[in-house]
């Protein structure tokens, strides 16, 4: 099977480590990067979220060793409904007043199938879980990376458990749609 267009391929994103072509320091993108929250709710529409505040780097070592992190500001949170961002910030959820934010550091990202495999961990209210999904890797000409993938996360493995009358689901979808330049 191929990548789909534009995608970088496993073993080019190989050779780009190992050449040291993409070797140094990377700083995301904030203005076209996004970090997205699909969460389902019985009987009900699924509530779709966007975080407006996310900063984070990556780094490439000569031996083509990845890591970064992701640091996404919880009370950033718009579902496009004040009152339902309002409980979202509060202490039933992400507690954004004790725990401002939301971080994913990747200790590891490997080439693998069409695109990339990330190893780290994720933390959300003072609780850090091992956290690994696959994502699509673009790396372009002019000096950027992009990845993109749809992560799925359990809330209630971070202390988000709070759910009236058991209408909404624990597991939730995370978009991640990152983009990195160099400085």
């Amino acid at each position: 099977m191929q990548a789909p267009a534009g995608q970088t391929t496993a073993p080019a994103l190989r050779a780009l480590l190992e050449d040291g072509g993409l070797t140094g320091e990377w700083i995301l993108a904030p203005g076209r990067s996004s970090i997205r929250l699909k969460s389902k709710v019985m009987g009900l529409m699924p509530v779709n979220g966007v975080f407006r505040e996310v900063s984070g780097y990556g780094t490439v070592a000569a031996d083509g060793q990845v890591g970064g992190t992701l640091v996404v500001a919880a009370a950033s949170i718009d579902t496009g409904n004040t009152r339902r961002d309002t409980h979202l910030r509060s202490a039933d959820f992400f507690d954004a007043g004790h725990h401002p934010d939301i971080i994913f550091s990747a200790d590891g990202i490997r080439p693998s199938g069409h695109g990339a495999a990330v190893t780290g961990v994720l933390t959300v209210r003072g609780r850090t879980r091992p956290l690994s999904f696959d994502t699509a890797a673009s790396v372009l000409d002019g000096g950027e990376i992009r990845l993109g993938a749809e992560v799925r996360v359990n809330r209630a493995d971070f202390g988000l458990t709070w759910n009236l009358m058991g209408m909404a689901a624990t597991d939730n979808i995370v978009i991640i749609r990152a983009v990195f330049t160099r400085p």
